[in-house]
């Protein structure tokens, strides 16, 4: 494999994770409970706050690592055996390639974050690759013939062992677009998106979110025509007409996957305002609003370290005046 193949993979690479990181960062909660409700029944999501990424070198694989989404929230008050104000973390990290010593890497995560940190964490790993189908290890275990040193789980969420007829009646953002990697028969791709697409119209979410999620469902489900015919139909039939109208205007087979693919042309320039189209989604949906063109002129002409400082400090953000004052000063 020469050089440009290399770099073009771990591109590709790099982009089908920030799918995934900007579904998380946005929809935390409705992770949380969609497939931990255990957790969510303590976690007092009104104090979640997103803590920097912590970067390190992955002794394992010798390279730069970035937690995948890393958040800080107080346990619910009463909760038993935890004091009022009791915090812990919540890292999550996706994986969209089955690796050998994965759950040692988790362990080292971890132990770099409580070194850092000082605080409780409860892991998190979210395989969304496609293949292999097999069960992925969890745990990471230290044993000696007298004794147990270290036995440290994670909780896996492994999409394509999840039969996403299972999510049918459970009507939440993450389920619309996470069910597009889940266990799918080939015949049943358009009535999946089609299912997909019928529990968005349902949720009701605002115009941002709405574009987040269908352009997730267009990339893992981009049909082909034969295929699209099935979806239309199917989707006649789950929908009014009126309410398929609205939900069209977004599904279109641009959104994040044409944003991923024009950065495999490698170049910095097109690396970056690959980043500055992310970083103005993100702002969207945090604002609930789109931003004026005066503050995205000025988000545009940032340089790649000011996006990055601009992405960490996007979450204190409520309302357009914080972005303005933030560029202000910074």
């Amino acid at each position: 494999m020469n050089e440009t193949t290399n770099k073009s993979t771990q591109v590709a690479r790099i982009d089908h994770d920030r799918l995934f990181k900007e579904l998380l960062i946005i929809f935390f909660r409705e992770f949380i409970m969609l497939f931990l409700p255990q957790v969510a029944a303590y976690t007092d999501f009104s104090t979640l706050a997103p803590l920097d990424k912590e970067v390190f070198t992955d002794v394992t694989a010798g390279e730069k690592h970035e937690v995948d989404v890393l958040m800080q929230v107080k346990f619910k008050p009463g909760i038993e055996g935890y004091g009022e104000g009791a915090a812990f973390l919540v890292h999550v990290e996706n994986q969209a390639s089955s690796k050998a010593n994965f759950n040692k890497r988790m362990f080292i995560y971890y132990s770099r974050l409580i070194e850092k940190f000082d605080i409780d964490i409860y892991p998190i790993a979210l395989f969304s690759f496609d293949e292999p189908y097999r069960s992925e290890p969890h745990q990471y275990v230290v044993k000696f013939p007298n004794k147990t040193v270290l036995d440290y789980n994670f909780d896996p969420i492994q999409l394509n062992q999840l039969d996403w007829h299972d999510f049918l009646q459970r009507p939440n953002p993450v389920a619309s677009a996470l069910m597009t990697k889940m266990k799918i028969a080939p015949a049943d791709r358009p009535k999946v998106k089609a299912q997909c697409v019928a529990m968005l119209v349902g949720l009701e979410l605002d115009e941002a979110k709405n574009q987040l999620l269908t352009g997730f469902m267009n990339t893992y489900l981009d049909l082909n025509q034969d295929e699209e015919k099935v979806f239309q139909a199917e989707l006649d039939t789950l929908v009014s007409p009126q309410k398929k109208e609205e939900i069209m205007d977004f599904v279109t087979t641009r959104d994040l996957r044409v944003m991923a693919e024009g950065q495999l042309k490698g170049r910095q320039e097109g690396r970056q305002e690959g980043e500055t189209d992310l970083l103005l989604h993100l702002l969207n949906i945090k604002l609930s609003s789109s931003l004026p063109p005066d503050l995205v002129e000025r988000i545009q002409a940032l340089s790649e370290a000011d996006l990055r400082r601009l992405g960490e400090a996007l979450f204190n953000f409520n309302t357009v005046s914080d972005v303005t004052k933030w560029l202000d000063q910074n």
